[in-house]
């Protein structure tokens, strides 16, 4: 069985579980009735529309 033969140092054990902890860019996307940004799958906050009908109505 493999066995090292150097203790993995802290900045080293570090430095390879750090690519995992940044964070993801939001994903943004066209509002088809008014065209504002919005996210994906979420009622638009401009005008209340999610999937070509009015859930909300926005003053």
């Amino acid at each position: 069985m493999a066995v090292p033969k150097r203790k993995t140092s802290k900045a080293r054990r570090d430095k390879r579980r750090a690519s995992s902890y940044r964070l993801n860019k939001a994903t943004v996307v066209e509002c088809p009735q008014c065209h504002e940004p919005k996210e994906p799958h979420r009622i638009c906050r401009n005008c209340g529309y999610y999937k070509n009908r009015e859930v909300i109505s926005v003053d």
